[in-house]
């Protein structure tokens, strides 16, 4: 049995009541991709001298992944601070 695609859902209060009446199973989440809300307050900036191309490279990256660059920056060093722990 061929999987439904989601429906485009245009505000929370739609979205909500998809998910209450829908089973969810009977839909095609293959395309689906993990969404990270930052709640948490950044209180403490940080300068950071980076070669030119270096910072290029990293707005171009983060361009492609659909997100502000300087977010992009924190969650490579999150990344790299969870694999160093021992």
């Amino acid at each position: 049995m061929k999987k439904q695609q989601l429906p485009t859902l245009k505000s929370d209060a739609e979205a909500e009541a998809f998910v209450a009446e829908s089973d969810v199973t009977e839909f095609d989440l293959s395309k689906l991709v993990p969404v990270r809300f930052e709640l948490k307050r950044k209180d403490k900036s940080v300068n950071l001298r980076l070669p030119d191309d270096l910072l290029t490279a990293v707005r171009e990256q983060a361009q492609r992944e659909n997100m502000p660059y300087q977010r992009f920056i924190r969650l490579a060093l999150e990344k790299a601070l969870q694999h160093a722990k021992p």
